[in-house]
C-alpha cells in the first residue's frame, strides 16, 4: 500500500512526497486507517518505527477536513510529549506534514521564555505539542484552554511515567472533554503503563509491533567486552576509521560525557556534549550541527535517548551500559530508523556485567559478542593518541625536556 491510496487530502500526500514517504512502515500501516475512523489507539512500538507520522498524517487530515467546512478557533489535539528536546522534534513533523494545509500547530516547553510562546497561542494553535510543566503553567494562567480537546495523544508514555508525570497526567484528563479520540504511544509497557493506558482510552485498537524483540529490525547490535579505562582508545579507532560516519555515544552521567570530550579533544577528534547541565538554547545548537552532519561525533546522557528523530546516525556507541536495562533500547533506536540500518555497539567492562545480564534478560536473548584477539586489544591500545603510555610520546616529552634552554639576558 502507498500513502497515495489512503484517503487523506492532496496536500498532506504531497508533503508527504516532497519528504520521501512512499509506502507507510508497518507501524503507520496498522495507526493511519483506525484513526482516521475515530478509533482510540494503543500502540507499543520500538522506538524509530515511525510512530510519530502515525498519528501526525490522519489527526492533521481530520482537523484540515474540519476547518475547510467550518473556522474553529481553538484548540483540537494536544500532544503530551516528556521531554523538550522531543516536542519541538514532533513540531517539525507536524508542520511538515501539514504544509498548505489550514492546520496550525505550535509547542510549548519549559526552561525557556514563555512570552514568544504565548504570542504564537494567541494568534491560534490547532495543535499544541507540549511539555507537561510548561502546559499547566499556561493553562493556569489562562493562555491554554483544553475544553474542547477532540484529540489527546501521549507519545513516549513510559517515559513520561518514568519522569514522574502520572499525577500531571491523571489531573490533565480532569480538564478534558469525556467524548475525545485518545491515542497512546509508548516503546514499552509493563502493568503500571497499561493501567494507565486503560484509563484513558475507550474500545482501543491495539497494536503491539514485534513485542518479542524491542530492538527494531533494522539495528544490528552487539556488545564487546572492554576494561573500563580503555573505552576512550576504542571509541578514538571507531571514530577514526569512520571519518564520514555520524556517531551517537551515549555516556551514564553529564560528568562522564565532559571526560570522554576531553579524551576525543587530546585525540584531536572534533566532537559535541548534550546533558542536562547545558542551557537550553545549547542544547538545540548542538542538536542543531549534528542533525546537519556539520559535527560527526556527539556525547550524550540518557537525557537524548528517547524520540529524537536525528537523520542517518550511522553508529550507536554505549561507551557506557545504561543504568536501567529499559533504556538500552531507546539507546541504540537512534539508528537504523525508519527503513534505513544501523549499526549499535556496546563496551562492557567487567563491572558492568551484570547490567548487560539485565538487558539481556530485558530482551529475552543474548547480546552479540564481537570477539577482540589479544593482538587487536593490544594494537588498538597502544596506537591511541590519548594513550599517556605511548612511547613515541613519551620519548619525544623526553627529548623536549632534554634540550638545553635559552638563557634570559
Amino acid at each position: 500500500m502507498k500513502f497515495d491510496d489512503y484517503r487523506i487530502s492532496a496536500e498532506i500526500k504531497r508533503n508527504l512526497a516532497e519528504l520521501g514517504f512512499r509506502r507507510p512502515t508497518d507501524i503507520q500501516y496498522k495507526a493511519i486507517t483506525p484513526i482516521l475512523k475515530g478509533d482510540d489507539v494503543l500502540a507499543i512500538a520500538q522506538t524509530g518505527t515511525g510512530k510519530t507520522a502515525a498519528f501526525a498524517i490522519p489527526v492533521i487530515d481530520l482537523i484540515n477536513q474540519q476547518k475547510s467546512s467550518s473556522r474553529s478557533d481553538f484548540i483540537s489535539c494536544l500532544v503530551m510529549v516528556p521531554t523538550r528536546e522531543l516536542a519541538l522534534q514532533i513540531t517539525e513533523v507536524f508542520q511538515s506534514i501539514g504544509q498548505h494545509t489550514l492546520v496550525k500547530t505550535a509547542c510549548v516547553f519549559g526552561g525557556v521564555d514563555q512570552d514568544p510562546q504565548i504570542s504564537k497561542l494567541k494568534k491560534g494553535v490547532d495543535i499544541l505539542i507540549a511539555t507537561p510543566g510548561r502546559m499547566f503553567d499556561l493553562v493556569h494562567q489562562d493562555h491554554i484552554v483544553l475544553d474542547k480537546i477532540q484529540y489527546l495523544i501521549l507519545d513516549e508514555a513510559d517515559h513520561m511515567l518514568a519522569l514522574g508525570f502520572i499525577k500531571d497526567i491523571r489531573q490533565l484528563i480532569h480538564r478534558l472533554p469525556k467524548y475525545r479520540q485518545t491515542l497512546f504511544f509508548s516503546a514499552t509497557i509493563n502493568p503500571e503503563i497499561k493501567e494507565l493506558a486503560y484509563s484513558l482510552v475507550t474500545n482501543p485498537i491495539r497494536i503491539e509491533m514485534s513485542p518479542k524483540d524491542p530492538v527494531a529490525k533494522n539495528v544490528t547490535h552487539a556488545v564487546a567486552m572492554i576494561e573500563m579505562d580503555d573505552k576512550r582508545f576504542f571509541l578514538e579507532r571507531m571514530i577514526k576509521e569512520n571519518p564520514e560516519s555520524k556517531i551517537l555515544v551515549f555516556v551514564r552521567t553529564k560528568v562522564r560525557a565532559e571526560r570522554v570530550f576531553k579524551a576525543m579533544c587530546r585525540a584531536e577528534i572534533k566532537s559535541l556534549t548534550i546533558h542536562g547541565d547545558k542551557e537550553q538554547k545549547d542544547r538545540l545548537d548542538v542538536l542543531s550541527q549534528f542533525r546537519s552532519g556539520e559535527a560527526k561525533v556527539l556525547i550524550a546522557t540518557d537525557v537524548s535517548a528517547r524520540g529524537i528523530d536525528i537523520p542517518d546516525v550511522d553508529y550507536v556507541i554505549n561507551y557506557d551500559l545504561p543504568d536501567v536495562a529499559e533504556n538500552y533500547v531507546h539507546r541504540v533506536g537512534r539508528t537504523g530508523r525508519g527503513i534505513k540500518k544501523g549499526l549499535a555497539i556496546s563496551f562492557c567492562s567487567p563491572e558492568e556485567k551484570p547490567v548487560l545480564a539485565e538487558i539481556e534478560e530485558f530482551l529475552d536473548k543474548k547480546v552479540s559478542v564481537l570477539i577482540i584477539d589479544k593482538e587487536e586489544y593490544t594494537t588498538t591500545v597502544d596506537l591511541a593518541a590519548d594513550n599517556p603510555n605511548d612511547w613515541k610520546a613519551l620519548l619525544r616529552d623526553e627529548e623536549q625536556n632534554a634540550k638545553p634552554k635559552k638563557k634570559r639576558r
